[in-house]
C-alpha cells in the first residue's frame, strides 16, 4: 500500500508540471517586463524637471514650465501654458536640465 501512494503523489506531480511550467514561462514573458516598464516609467516622471522636453500620450509636444507633486505645466507655444497630470507624459524627448546656456 506505501508504494502506490508514493506513485499516485509522483503522477500528481506529473500532472501539475506543465501547468507549473506554463505560469513560469508566463511570469518571464508577460509579467516581468511589464513591472520593469512600469519602474523605468515611474524613474521617468520622477525625474522631470523644468525645461525637459516632452511628448504627452495625447501627442502634445511641450516643455516643462513648472513640476509639481502630481501635475506638471507645459509651455506649448508663445503664451499659451497648459497644466497637465504627469501620468499624461508619454516620453522625454530632450532633457536639458534647468542649465543656464
Amino acid at each position: 500500500m506505501q508504494g502506490t501512494t508514493g506513485a499516485s503523489g509522483a503522477a500528481m506531480m506529473a500532472n501539475f508540471l506543465p501547468i507549473i511550467l506554463i505560469f513560469v514561462i508566463f511570469y518571464f514573458m508577460l509579467i516581468r517586463p511589464q513591472q520593469k516598464k512600469q519602474k523605468d516609467f515611474e524613474k521617468m516622471l520622477s525625474e522631470l524637471k523644468k525645461n525637459d522636453e516632452v511628448v504627452t500620450n495625447g501627442g502634445i509636444h511641450g516643455t516643462i514650465l513648472n513640476v509639481k507633486d502630481a501635475t506638471l505645466t507645459l509651455k506649448i507655444d508663445d503664451n499659451v501654458k497648459v497644466e497637465i497630470n504627469k501620468s499624461a507624459i508619454g516620453y522625454v524627448k530632450k532633457s536639458r536640465g534647468g542649465s543656464n546656456d
